[in-house]
């Protein structure tokens, strides 16, 4: 009794350690040894290479045995029994979904491991080595070299894990085990309407740091302070304390010299007298270099600010209107989980086409590449997290995974110019626990990061007294910096020829957002503008629909739904649908619909009547 006593505690205290790992800033610019390509991997839906036959994990075991999966063994002699080969498997690319990679995996929900051999070339035992990746859906268990780095849930957020002490220079292997099981609990829930693609989904990349380097860090205009950068830098080291730093920004002349305290931390606070802001007319980016006495990085960040006055959204002391459109995270081209920078190039050009200086990335944190893209295009952006529909309201566990998830993307994107709203949940049904779960989110939010604008997709819904009389009755409105809510008259329930007699009773003095609106079409699919799921069916409503909302007095953006064509189980009609929501304005082709062209000449109309 004694010993499984004692054997508990220390996977307890074993689980403590493997979250311990802070968040690398800026590993996208840091020059890495990438592991993309091809994985070998095995299909385990009974969890064979994690639970023995009594159900008891291997992991965590002293005498894991051969039937676990991470410890990657081979037989010994022509007798010994391993019922498992990695080398012998086939092979999937990463990045990448395993859903649109293998046919027989399309539907498949379960646990897959991923296996990859690796050498360091040019090993310094001296150095420090950590194992990074963008994304995994959802829950990842990471081991190298049959030792156990972490465990990390989340399908949508990067995470890492040192390495040093299980690493040497030729010979090594990482085995990651996937699973993409929906659940109750988790976030998302188990209700969706998107593809819940499982898989290494992001890059995975091996990073070479000095003993003591530099960690973390931040530098935006300070709110209350126009002229003045505010910021921290974070060291992680033995030699942290009292190391020097500095931070340069060669154009602006600017070259301060610091000291880190104790904890390795030193706060900013640079002046900046004259300096061109960045905007969605004007991208403007410094290359910012900070030095330590080990380390050395640079970055691409724009200075600018933003704040609501009452109904207006100011950028840089103006009003700007947010010209939008939602996005999903696929490639629809190809069929599957966007991932790469030319993946970003086609969804954000696209958007750009369209005439939009603003993008909703729904309904999750996208890939990093979609926030630095935007950066150089300039794309305002919102970046939300998967607290969506029917999430445990009263789970304090759940509410731990929607926080990480929201610091995790807040961490990565924090220095990002683009980024200007972070929102908390999307279509959620109001209750007293829900509003408690929100509000604690909206305040976590706001310590990590109090410069930018805080939403939610809310829901409106008609009068008691009068249908077509919209309102928005929800008291998490309150809580945020800006009212945004989908509406879908005309497409689900009401009368599309009634949408021009609608109108909103909205009694805050807050901009409003409409962050969704539209109607399924079938692209190639013609017939008259009354005849549901043709293209002229949603042009029909686009043009009916826009100006109706450019009447609301508070409108400060839209984001129609939305960009393209998208995979979701939940949309089954053939054949309309066949598995894809047809809200898209272009198709899986590529081919846009009539309304896109309805949208486009919206936009440019906005730009003459300026």
């Amino acid at each position: 009794m004694k010993k499984q006593l004692l054997i508990a505690a220390l996977l307890i205290l074993n689980s403590f350690l493997l979250f311990s790992n802070t968040l690398l800033q800026n590993n996208y610019l840091r020059e890495g040894i990438s592991l993309n390509g091809k994985w070998n991997y095995i299909v385990d839906m009974y969890e064979t290479g994690y639970y023995n036959y009594r159900w008891q994990p291997h992991d965590g075991s002293p005498n894991p045995g051969a039937g676990a999966f991470y410890t990657n063994t081979k037989p010994q002699n022509k007798m010994d029994l391993v019922e498992y080969d990695f080398d012998a498997s086939p092979t999937l690319l990463v990045p990448g979904d395993w859903n649109s990679q293998e046919e027989k995996l399309f539907y498949y929900e379960g646990t897959l491991w991923y296996k990859k051999s690796f050498d360091i070339p040019n090993y310094d035992s001296s150095k420090r080595y950590y194992l990074h990746f963008g994304a995994v859906n959802y829950r990842a268990d990471i081991y190298v070299n049959g030792q156990k780095l972490g465990m990390h849930k989340g399908g949508f957020t990067p995470f890492n894990f040192e390495m040093t002490k299980h690493v040497k220079a030729t010979d090594n292997f990482v085995i990651v085990r996937v699973d993409n099981k929906r659940a109750a609990d988790e976030v998302p829930t188990l209700n969706t309407d998107w593809w819940n693609y499982g898989g290494i989904t992001r890059d995975v990349t091996i990073y070479e740091l000095s003993p003591t380097f530099i960690e973390d860090y931040s530098l935006q205009l300070d709110k209350s302070k126009k002229n003045v950068i505010a910021g921290f830098i974070q060291l992680n080291g033995d030699n942290k304390a009292n190391s020097k730093v500095s931070v340069s920004i060669p154009e602006l002349k600017i070259n301060k010299s610091y000291t880190a305290d104790q904890e390795g931390q030193i706060k900013l606070e640079i002046p900046i007298k004259k300096y061109e802001a960045w905007s969605d007319t004007n991208p403007k980016l410094y290359e910012v270099i900070i030095t330590s006495q080990e380390d050395k990085i640079s970055d691409k960040i724009g200075f600018r600010t933003i704040e609501t006055k009452g109904s207006d959204i100011v950028l840089n002391g103006k009003t700007v209107f947010l010209k939008g459109i939602c996005i999903h995270e696929e490639n629809v081209m190809r069929g599957g989980r966007a991932h790469s920078m030319e993946d970003a190039r086609m969804l954000l050009g696209w958007a750009k086409e369209l005439g939009c200086n603003f993008v909703r990335l729904a309904h999750y944190p996208h890939n990093e590449n979609m926030a630095r893209l935007a950066d150089e295009m300039g794309l305002l952006l919102w970046e939300e997290i998967p607290v969506y529909w029917t999430i445990q309201w009263g789970n304090t566990e759940t509410y731990k995974k929607a926080e990480q998830q929201l610091s995790e993307v807040i961490n990565r994107d924090k220095n990002r110019a683009s980024v200007i709203i972070w929102s908390m949940a999307n279509e959620t049904p109001m209750s007293d626990e829900r509003l408690r779960f929100l509000s604690k989110l909206v305040d976590a939010t706001r310590q990590l990061d109090n410069q930018r604008l805080i939403s939610a997709a809310l829901e409106d819904h008609g009068k008691e007294s009068d249908n077509n009389i919209m309102v928005v009755e929800d008291p998490f409105a309150e809580k945020v910096d800006i009212l945004s809510f989908n509406q879908y008259y005309g497409w689900y329930g009401g009368d599309i020829d009634n949408i021009k007699n609608i109108r909103w009773e909205i009694d805050m003095d807050k901009p409003v957002i409409i962050s969704e609106f539209g109607a399924g079409a079938l692209q190639g699919y013609h017939a008259d503008n009354m005849t549901r799921w043709s293209e002229e069916f949603q042009e029909l409503l686009y043009e009916e629909t826009l100006p109706t909302l450019a009447k609301i007095p508070q409108l400060s953006g839209i984001t129609p739904w939305i960009l393209a064509d998208f995979r979701s189980p939940r949309r089954m009609l053939i054949p309309y649908q066949d598995g894809w929501n047809r809200k898209g304005l272009i198709s899986e082709t590529g081919n846009r619909k009539k309304a896109f062209f309805t949208l486009q000449q919206f936009y440019s109309e906005l730009e003459l009547e300026k």
